[in-house]
């Protein structure tokens, strides 16, 4: 329900107040009082939206990886080349967390959800989905002998765990990537992706 003080509904509230709560504490350090006095909602109202802390983190954690997978997707498949595709995402990777600190901070040092976990249904449908999107738009260029066939693990480790550890080094402070070192994170994606 809205308030007439803000006019956003109590849920929104408590997800607004959780990704600050999490991004700047960690879903573990984070109480639900401090969830609750966040957000600015009743205990009742927090218990009409979400059963527990780890439900609100769950529904969180889904939500900004559907919306970062949608926008991954949507640079990707803009690109009909491989080597532009590959090296465009490490960039964008960059980009997005550094337009949205708190989300990539969330995605980059929370575990996710397990399936049995609130949320971690969703997680899981979501990666499978995206998965499948992403090797779509690989496979024409592994038969044409431009990109390897590689396991989505190997795959997604080669191709943006260089950009994660610059993430973490960036959003705890230790360094501010260069727009020089981010495109060499894209052409070090494409060196260890194409086929030789």
């Amino acid at each position: 329900m809205k308030t007439a003080k803000n006019g956003r509904d109590g849920r929104t509230r408590i997800i607004e107040g959780a990704l600050r709560r999490f991004s700047q504490d960690g879903v573990s350090a984070t109480t639900l009082a401090s969830l609750r006095e966040e957000s600015g909602v009743s205990v009742g109202s927090f218990y009409h939206h979400f059963a527990s802390k780890e439900h609100v983190f769950g529904v969180l954690y889904s939500e900004i990886l559907a919306s970062y997978q949608e926008e991954f997707l949507s640079e990707l498949v803009s690109h009909d080349n491989a080597r532009s595709g590959i090296e465009a995402i490490p960039a964008f990777h960059m980009k997005w967390a550094g337009e949205h600190p708190e989300q990539a901070r969330l995605l980059v040092s929370e575990r996710p959800p397990r399936k049995h976990e609130p949320g971690g249904a969703e997680v899981s449908e979501a990666r499978r989905a995206f998965f499948r999107k992403v090797s779509d738009w690989w496979k024409p260029f592994m038969k044409t002998g431009e990109l390897q066939p590689i396991h989505a693990t190997m795959c997604y480790v080669l191709w943006l765990g260089p950009a994660q550890e610059m993430c973490r080094l960036w959003f705890a402070g230790a360094h501010t990537p260069t727009d020089e070192e981010i495109r060499s994170l894209g052409e070090a994606a494409w060196q260890s992706l194409r086929q030789r």
